[in-house]
């Protein structure tokens, strides 16, 4: 195991100031295929989701990068939860998931959310770890607990707190010099704004 985790450790490409593990490469390859097949609404996105999120808790962990870091171990757990619900998840009145919006109290309840869980987890990052960005890694752990989530029920704002939450992790990631996954969050960004689309026209064509 020793040798697999150093292997995955090592570097697959240095280019100039840009170097890669293979567990970052490997990652951020499996990630793009992830967010290809939510535009889609395909349940392959889920295990998909585990095996990308496994590769870079170990990324993520040797660049410091704590709360990233425990945030993919969540992400593998409700990849399992969201791969149920997109399979058998049922709506309030009974209907299988359907790609919808959320209510207006429900939007301003999640935005509470968000404003309370960010500083909550940068002051614990802060105070239990030795990571020197607590509060900066704070913001996209706490937006990708509240993007899962909305992912996971289908929910058209799932995307525009993914461009949030990516855009965030371009800036951090360079600080920290992962360029690869600098690369990949600038994509993911593009790409949360071509879901945003896909997935506003879904829902726009249920309520016709």
């Amino acid at each position: 195991m020793d040798t697999f985790v150093a292997l995955l450790n090592s570097a697959a490409f240095t280019f100039g100031p840009l170097t890669a593990s293979w567990a970052e490469l490997a990652g951020a390859l499996l990630g793009v295929w992830m967010v290809v097949c939510n535009w889609r609404v395909n349940p392959l996105a889920w295990p998909l989701a585990i095996a990308s999120s496994a590769l870079y808790w170990l990324v993520f962990w040797q660049a410091r990068l704590y709360g990233d870091a425990w945030l993919q171990v969540f992400f593998a757990v409700v990849a399992l939860w969201g791969w149920w619900q997109w399979l058998r998840g049922r709506q309030a009145d009974g209907q299988t998931l359907q790609v919808r919006w959320l209510g207006q109290r429900h939007r301003a309840l999640m935005l509470l959310g968000m404003a309370a869980l960010w500083p909550a987890m940068g002051w614990f990052l802060d105070r239990y770890t030795d990571t020197d960005v607590p509060y900066w890694d704070a913001f996209p752990t706490a937006g990708s607990l509240l993007g899962q989530f909305l992912l996971g029920r289908k929910y058209v704002e799932n995307w525009p707190a993914w461009v949030a939450v990516n855009l965030v992790g371009v800036g951090l990631f360079a600080y920290k010099g992962l360029w690869l996954t600098v690369g990949l969050y600038t994509l993911f960004a593009a790409m949360a704004v071509v879901g945003w689309r896909a997935w506003s026209r879904l829902a726009a064509a249920k309520d016709a």
